[in-house]
């Protein structure tokens, strides 16, 4: 049995052999995308180094370094200094972002009084124009419609008072025919 156990025995020296190739290229391709400031990505070192994605998933060390990469900075070529990293990129974009959205809401903003105020300046060159007091207008309309809602109150209650009068009536009437009986 000792030629089963030798073939067993080479075979995993073989494997052993094998990942420590894979290991060797996954470490020259991060050092090259170090020297030449390339993207830094699981998929890219994985590829550049000519192995499989879950190669670097099952070792742990090598993703580690990979993720460290990825978030540093990198140098330009040429030694002339830190490149922008992902993180900043990102960070710039979504800054970017922001302030797209607060100045697209400012425009509309200023669209819509642009667009009010030339309203108003057509309406009164036309000579068809309301008066100029639409404020006070405006204010009038909220009195009477409070004015309104009270009086529907005060109709409301009259209503129960005359529903429990009617009642009250009602029940004196049913006394006196009873009464008279």
């Amino acid at each position: 049995m000792t030629a089963p156990d030798s073939t067993v025995q080479a075979m995993i020296e073989g494997r052993r052999a094998d990942t420590g190739r894979r290991r060797q290229r996954v470490l020259a391709a991060l050092a090259d995308a170090a020297r030449n400031g390339s993207e830094v990505s699981v998929t890219a070192i994985a590829r550049r180094a000519g192995v499989d994605r879950t190669f670097l998933y099952r070792h742990r060390d090598l993703l580690g370094q990979i993720h460290a990469q990825a978030a540093a900075p990198t140098a330009l070529p040429g030694g002339r200094g830190p490149a922008v990293s992902r993180a900043s990129l990102q960070a710039d974009l979504a800054a970017a972002d922001a302030l797209t959205a607060r100045l697209a809401t400012q425009v509309r903003r200023l669209e819509a009084r642009l667009s009010e105020v030339l309203g108003d300046q057509v309406w009164r060159e036309s000579g068809i124009g309301g008066p100029d007091d639409i404020e006070q207008l405006k204010a009038r309309i909220i009195t009477l419609e409070q004015q309104a809602i009270d009086l529907e109150l005060k109709i409301q209650d009259r209503d129960d008072d005359l529903a429990a009068a009617r009642a009250a009536n009602r029940e004196l009437m049913a006394q006196l025919n009873r009464a008279h009986e």
